[in-house]
């Protein structure tokens, strides 16, 4: 089994910037990739980014592009989102998750394993 635990959310005002990160235990971290999601209030949970095994290739939405990056650190299995330029609309609770897809996917259905989710609130 794997236990993933989010944490770093809160509250933010727009232009601020805020860090995630999501501890990874349980099984060999390094073989899967690994994405973040979000949902906001009312809507259907989105991907924001992901990222190889190996942490060389990512990939992200449009709309996040430019402001968030995401990395990891496989030696403290580790995954970070860095959020800058944030604004009202990445209000959202935001998740990591795992995937067995070397270079993880931008498709909810390709993760096996999620963490609880963190609450990212963006005050305008």
């Amino acid at each position: 089994q794997v236990q993933l635990v989010e944490s770093g959310g809160g509250l933010v005002q727009a232009g601020g910037s805020l860090r995630l990160s999501c501890a990874v235990s349980g099984r060999i971290f390094s073989n899967y990739g690994v994405g973040w999601f979000r949902q906001a209030p009312g809507k259907e949970r989105e991907f924001v980014a992901a990222i190889s095994k190996n942490g060389i290739f990512t990939r992200y939405q449009d709309s996040v592009k430019g402001r968030f990056t995401i990395s990891r650190n496989n030696a403290n299995n580790t995954v970070s989102l860095q959020m800058n330029s944030l604004k009202p609309e990445d209000t959202a609770v935001y998740y990591c998750a795992v995937s067995g897809l070397q270079f993880g996917s931008r498709t909810e259905s390709n993760y096996n394993f999620w963490g609880q989710g963190t609450q990212v609130t963006v005050s305008s």
